[in-house]
């Protein structure tokens, strides 16, 4: 088995810089997976991994055994190159490189009738993992992401879903891409807005359905608000008038869960 014990390794620097650019992901169609529990739900989601990189003071080579029944080529690594690679002193010792998938429009797989939740230019990491966290427990179709500011497999997004990223049907595209898509589909569009708009829990989300959101800042761009079904809003009964993305995805997606028995 091979090993790596110097952070000045060559392919250990070529991690690095995996980890720190959109760039280089995109040239190798790769990036980086840290944590037993979230390459377990790679491999669930359908991730084709390249390599395991494994502490052996903190994981075992039975327990990397465990974890898939085709061959991998793995690599024994020092503490001093785990903690350069690793975010977290608490994932157990362990991180792969898996291969990227496409996150096109056209390779969603929708149910007769989708669910599925919209988050326009949303640029916070940890407000995308928390947004694929609340996708995976309302257990909706697809998460599409309009006019994205940031790789999805940015490491902070991947750690900030906690596996997340792996367990639903991701897509990406321009806000006039995404739309055309829903509206290709026969999905209704409800777009959560303050302009012209009525308040959520007044609106049947039954048949097929896209929960749009966008950022706390800016809010969705005209282009939602002039081609939903219809503009919907969360009453504030406080002294501020938005809340946190993730939040206000939550309750809609929720509501919608509930009109559908759960």
């Amino acid at each position: 088995m091979k090993q790596i014990t110097s952070v000045q390794n060559p392919f250990i620097k070529s991690l690095v810089q995996l980890q720190e650019k959109a760039k280089v992901r995109k040239q190798t169609g790769t990036f980086l997976i840290e944590g037993k529990r979230e390459i377990e739900l790679a491999l669930k989601g359908g991730y084709e991994l390249e390599t395991i990189l494994f502490l052996p003071e903190i994981i075992s080579e039975k327990q990397l055994n465990d974890l898939t029944t085709k061959p991998l080529n793995v690599i024994e690594i020092s503490k001093e190159v785990y903690q350069k690679l690793a975010y977290r002193d608490t994932t157990e010792g362990i991180l792969a490189i898996a291969k990227t998938k496409s996150l096109a429009l056209s390779g969603l797989k929708l149910s007769k009738n989708p669910l599925i939740l919209v988050g326009e230019s949303l640029e916070k990491p940890g407000n995308v993992g928390a947004i694929l966290r609340t996708a995976d427990a309302a257990n909706i179709d697809a998460v599409i992401i309009a006019n994205p500011k940031s790789d999805l497999y940015n490491p902070n997004i991947v750690r900030s879903s906690v596996g997340c990223l792996f367990t639903r049907q991701i897509a990406v595209g321009t806000t006039e891409e995404v739309i055309a898509y829903l509206k290709a589909n026969n999905i209704n569009i409800y777009s959560a807005t303050l302009q012209d708009s009525t308040e959520y829990h007044t609106q049947n989300y039954i048949t097929p359905t896209a929960l749009v959101v966008g950022t706390e800042a800016t809010g969705l761009s005209e282009k939602w608000r002039t081609e939903s079904t219809k503009n919907i809003i969360i009453p504030m009964q406080g002294e501020i008038d938005s809340m946190n993305v993730s939040v206000a995805a939550a309750i809609l997606l929720f509501e919608a869960k509930r009109q559908r028995g759960f």
